[in-house]
């Protein structure tokens, strides 16, 4: 699963502007381990570096998942749920409409749309998310 994010995610060693305006490095980190946040006039990174700091977030991440999902989730459902908090945060995900789906009926079909329906970035669909949605739906029911 961790392929599937840091292809969606892309790699800079620089500090780059995500098409939601925040200050993004590595493979769509905007935050360091510490909790500060990427500025656009933090140094580059190597790419140890980025593979370093992409392994300790989506750790972060998915202990987040487990914390808010209370229902039992099979692998891929937990994979799924990782990709999509890595990309839209765990704050969205804790007051989405997905997360409650989840709780009451994981298996529930109408939890791809409400995958789909997180396709935006700077108020704008974004062709790539539309994609990862759709992949990580699939992920979720296979």
């Amino acid at each position: 699963m961790n392929s599937i994010i840091k292809e969606f995610e892309g790699l800079s060693l620089k500090p780059y502007l995500c098409p939601a305006k925040v200050a993004t490095i590595g493979y769509g980190n905007t935050m360091y381990e510490d909790g500060r946040k990427v500025t656009m006039s933090d140094a580059p990174i190597t790419l140890e570096r980025a593979s370093s700091l992409f392994d300790s977030i989506h750790k972060d991440f998915e202990r987040e998942v487990r914390k808010v999902v209370k229902s039992d989730l099979n692998a891929n459902q937990l994979n799924a749920l990782t990709s999509f908090v890595y990309n839209v945060g765990i704050g969205n995900f804790k007051s989405s409409t997905l997360l409650k789906k989840v709780n009451i009926n994981p298996s529930d079909l109408s939890i791809k749309v409400e995958f789909a329906k997180w396709n935006k970035g700077g108020g704008k669909v974004l062709n790539g998310l539309v994609t990862r949605r759709k992949r990580e739906s699939e992920i979720y029911f296979s």
